[in-house]
């Protein structure tokens, strides 16, 4: 009797460490928010940009998005497609004719707790009277905050997208 309880004793001690270290393999956060630079490349005439969002938060929209299937991101996984489509659904830029421009997907890059989303998009004139849609996540999060930082010469503008302010004019 004492070796069953020992014996079950020790395999409730593995059971916790493993539930332990499962539930630590990815850093948790209690804020919702992903920060875009955009940045004027006149040489190219595009507008660079770089999104920085939470990996798990990115993956849960993502899964939203298509079915509930399941999805982790690594710099060598087969999601770029997903990515894509899910961005270009979630980010959009309009010139002041309100003419939406194609928004180039270059690819992404994965770090510890982060994923780098690049984007481009052919810009020309200045960015006045121009309009960005930014509502990544905010279907997966309602405190998701988006924000966006803008790079025009020697001027900077920053920008908050939220649930309820989906769209801005820069």
């Amino acid at each position: 009797m004492i070796q069953r309880v020992k014996k079950a004793f020790f395999l409730f001690q593995g059971l916790v460490l493993v539930l332990i270290l499962l539930s630590s393999a990815r850093p948790k956060h209690e804020y919702h928010v992903s920060v875009a630079q955009m940045q004027f490349n006149a040489p190219q005439k595009t507008l660079e940009i770089s999104i920085r969002a939470y990996t798990d938060d990115l993956e849960k929209g993502l899964s939203l998005a298509n079915e509930k299937r399941r999805f982790v991101l690594r710099n060598d996984d087969q999601n770029d497609p997903y990515v894509e489509k899910y961005l270009k659904k979630h980010f959009a830029l309009a010139d002041p004719s309100r003419q939406l421009r194609t928004v180039q997907y270059i690819g992404k890059e994965q770090e510890v707790d982060v994923t780098w989303l690049y984007l481009e998009v052919s810009f020309s004139g200045k960015p006045e009277g121009w309009v960005l849609r930014h509502d990544l996540l905010t279907e997966a999060f309602d405190d998701q905050v988006n924000m966006v930082n803008v790079k025009w010469g020697g001027e900077r503008k920053t920008y908050l997208f939220k649930k309820s302010q989906p769209v801005q004019a820069l």
